[in-house]
């Protein structure tokens, strides 16, 4: 049981620290630079959206008045089977707005008719919730000038990462979000990060492979494919979109869930990223995507085997100890979260 606790221990301390260290001692030594150029090139931005009409018009209104020559650019936006207004909303964008409206098929097939339905080379992905930022195509299209970069990731910034929100669980969300981008910053540096921002990224369209309709993370598949091409798929933290944090912790919870879920699909969908000389970034890939759906497994070994060595040591007691500490806290913060929830309306209704 020693070595099943320390094996356990050192590959979650790789994953989260090692695995880091390595990216830093790599991009301070070696990093590979990339050529950004000033031109404004033909854009098409496709945005795939299911019951957005309370959000649409304003979205297409921020793209509309971004810094970039609107002859330029070409807004495609998909319904994917909406019951709501978003047919009434593109319909006053006649002219403006590519509209394309599907029955629902999940936001793959409709990111396939966008793509289809573009007339230019460079395709801007982005979400109907966010907006950008009024210079953030201009950023976000400066790589591509390097021949041998396929696809660029903007940076998504929350709400909270600037203590801008009501949410209850906004500071754990806010850590991860700096911890994870920087990761993303510094894997880009090396070469290619592993993914991009959904909300916000750029990828030649010639690198671009219709998606299976089950995808679940099209914003990691997409550039993998590319990356799997030859190209590298770097993070342009000058191209900045805004989102807020959930208010609770069940829909960060969802979130996450999804993303693991989309994780173990991506395996079966693109198998050739676990083949170490097909995948370009298969050390990234593995220590960034792999070791984060392993994590959970490894934790449960070690608090298996501290629990079994806690009567032999002091050592393995207080580790015990300490896990059984943290996860209770953790449940007890749960359940807050679920009460704040269940309370709110309440709430209303009393100041109402």
């Amino acid at each position: 049981m020693t070595a099943v606790f320390w094996g356990a221990m050192a590959f979650v301390l790789y994953v989260y620290v090692g695995y880091p260290a390595i990216l830093a001692i790599w991009a301070r030594l070696a990093p590979k630079p990339v050529t950004r150029g000033s031109a404004t090139p033909n854009v098409s931005v496709v945005i795939a959206a299911r019951n957005e009409g309370a959000t649409l018009a304003a979205r297409i209104e921020n793209l509309l008045e971004a810094d970039y020559p609107q002859g330029a650019l070409q807004i495609i936006v998909v319904s994917d089977g909406s019951t709501d207004r978003t047919a009434e909303v593109l319909a006053r964008y006649q002219g403006v707005v590519d509209a394309i409206l599907l029955p629902f098929g999940g936001k793959a097939r409709a990111l396939n008719a966008g793509v289809a339905a573009a007339r230019h080379e460079i395709i801007v992905f982005a979400d109907a919730r966010q907006t950008f930022a009024p210079d953030a195509l201009r950023a976000l299209v400066a790589p591509l000038a390097d021949p041998t970069v396929g696809a660029v990731s903007g940076e998504l910034v929350l709400d909270c990462e600037s203590g801008r929100t009501d949410s209850t669980i906004a500071d754990g969300v806010g850590a991860y979000w700096r911890y994870e981008k920087w990761l993303r910053r510094h894997e880009s540096l090396v070469g290619s990060t592993v993914g991009s921002t959904g909300a916000i990224y750029a990828l030649r369209r010639s690198l671009w492979q219709p998606l299976p309709a089950e995808t679940i993370l099209d914003d990691v598949l997409a550039p993998m494919q590319a990356v799997l091409a030859g190209a590298r798929v770097i993070v342009d933290g000058a191209a900045h979109a805004f989102d807020r944090v959930s208010v609770a912790g069940r829909s960060e919870f969802e979130r996450k869930t999804r993303t693991l879920a989309g994780n173990f699909q991506l395996l079966r969908l693109q198998p050739r990223l676990l083949v170490p000389f097909v995948n370009p970034v298969w050390l990234q890939f593995v220590s960034h995507k792999i070791g984060r759906l392993l994590v959970p497994y490894a934790l449960f070994l070690v608090f298996v085997s501290s629990a079994v060595l806690a009567a032999q040591s002091l050592f393995y007691a207080v580790a015990f100890l300490g896990q059984l500490a943290f996860y209770g806290l953790a449940a007890y913060g749960a359940l807050l979260d679920r009460r704040g929830r269940l309370e709110r309306p309440a709430r209303v209704r009393t100041h109402a």
